[in-house]
């Protein structure tokens, strides 16, 4: 069995590399032609993305927020693997720079006046970025969620974080030892929520539209919070024999990549889903597998998740939610913020979802519950409110920049080489959440 389990590695490995140096002689010749490099004094920010093409959708949701950031100052996104490069050539909205070398990043860094630097993930190659210590390294994630990735220590390698609000502040605060909260964080709302984009794939009609976005599996028990094999079928089986609901499903991209039986069920949902179209084409069930974000939250009546962050980015449109609680007892649960007071969905109470959702679209109790805390994660959620509040926090990094820079003007500039010149990984994916 052993060496059955080292061919098999070994074959993925082999099959890993072939397809990274495919990746990357399709990039070079794109690149001739398409993708010319920003020009040499000219980028200000950037947003460091080491991961591979399976976590862009960490990125992609940063991509409005970044769009009308550019017309302040100029941002550029690196990339470390080819792949992922390919695919911010045809969808990125500022321009995505391949830096694959650790020599690639240490002449961009020379030749850009970059002043900030922005973190969606904590893949483990940011620290090779980090070394740079002549601009603000500032975490922004992918997401507000009250997940155990929301309060790792890692934070404290970075000079500052953005996050949502009053509520994601507490959380550091319980979890992070000697962290000053008052000089490394700034809240900025939900700057997403003020882009949602898309249309919808479906005619509106008396139908309540209910969104079922599940996350993934999870790599680890404290952090198995995936309801599709537990609670997913049930609920949408419930759902599609009302004949009153339309289903949105959007499962995490990442669902089936640990779990076989997982993946498993993800396809049967779909395929019930078909089939429920074939039976009547008036209902127009929906299977979301784009890029785009924002249609699904502010289309759908009621939304049922998991405890990800698309909690959160639903929390943001002030409308009903229901969230599914974890089947696994070793799932770690942050209690003490909205878990504490949500609408949750048990294993055993999946297939009872139907009153469920018609009591949280009824409920004068539901809906006074779900304003409070919608102002305790985002603050104010007026449209262009959150927009507002993350230009000002660049402008506050910008302004404390520049009183850094003036007294250290005349300090000499020291080598900041890295020994360890690691190369791309096309295929590590360590980040996902």
């Amino acid at each position: 069995m052993k060496l059955v389990s080292q061919f098999k590695t070994a074959r993925r490995i082999l099959r890993d590399l072939l397809r990274s140096r495919r990746n990357r002689n399709a990039l070079a010749k794109r690149l001739e032609t398409e993708g010319t490099p920003p020009a040499v004094g000219t980028i200000e920010i950037a947003v460091y993305f080491a991961d591979t093409r399976v976590n862009l959708y960490q990125i992609r949701q940063w991509y409005a927020p970044l769009a009308e950031l550019a017309k302040e100052h100029p941002v550029a996104i690196i990339s470390r693997s080819p792949g992922t490069m390919m695919t911010l050539l045809d969808e990125a909205p500022v321009p995505p720079v391949y830096l694959r070398k650790v020599t690639d990043l240490e002449k961009f860094v020379a030749q850009q006046p970059l002043r900030i630097v922005f973190y969606v993930n904590q893949n483990t190659k940011n620290f090779q970025m980090f070394r740079y210590g002549r601009m603000w390294h500032v975490f922004i994630n992918h997401g507000e969620s009250d997940k155990m990735y929301m309060t790792t220590n890692q934070y404290k390698a970075y000079d500052y974080a953005f996050v949502a609000g009053q509520a994601a502040k507490d959380r550091l605060a319980r979890k992070l030892w000697d962290y000053d909260l008052e000089k490394k964080v700034l809240d900025i709302g939900r700057p997403q929520a003020d882009h949602f984009a898309g249309e919808t794939p479906y005619t509106p009609d008396d139908r309540t539209v209910v969104l079922y976005a599940p996350t993934w599996e999870g790599d680890r028990p404290a952090a198995a919070y995936g309801s599709i094999a537990s609670h997913g079928e049930a609920l949408v089986d419930a759902l599609l024999a009302s004949g009153r609901h339309r289903v949105i499903y959007r499962p995490h991209p990442r669902s089936g990549v640990v779990s076989r039986a997982y993946g498993a069920a993800n396809r049967r949902i779909v395929a019930a889903l078909e089939r429920a179209n074939a039976a009547d084409s008036s209902a127009q069930h929906v299977h979301d597998t784009g890029s785009a974000l924002g249609w699904q939250l502010s289309a759908a009546d009621v939304a049922i998740t998991d405890i990800s962050a698309m909690v959160y980015d639903r929390l943001a449109t002030g409308k009903p939610i229901i969230v599914a609680r974890p089947a696994s007892p070793e799932a770690e649960i942050d209690d003490s913020g909205y878990l504490s007071d949500c609408e949750w969905l048990t294993t055993e109470g999946a297939a009872s979802i139907v009153p469920l959702v018609d009591r949280v679209l009824t409920s004068a109790e539901a809906h006074d519950k779900l304003t409070h805390w919608v102002q305790r994660y985002f603050g104010d959620t007026t449209p262009g409110a959150a927009t507002a509040r993350f230009h000002g926090a660049v402008e506050t990094l910008y302004a404390e920049w520049n009183r850094v820079a003036a007294i250290h003007a005349h300090d000499p500039i020291t080598s900041e080489s890295n020994p360890f010149d690691d190369e791309d990984d096309e295929d590590e994916a360590p980040s996902g959440d």
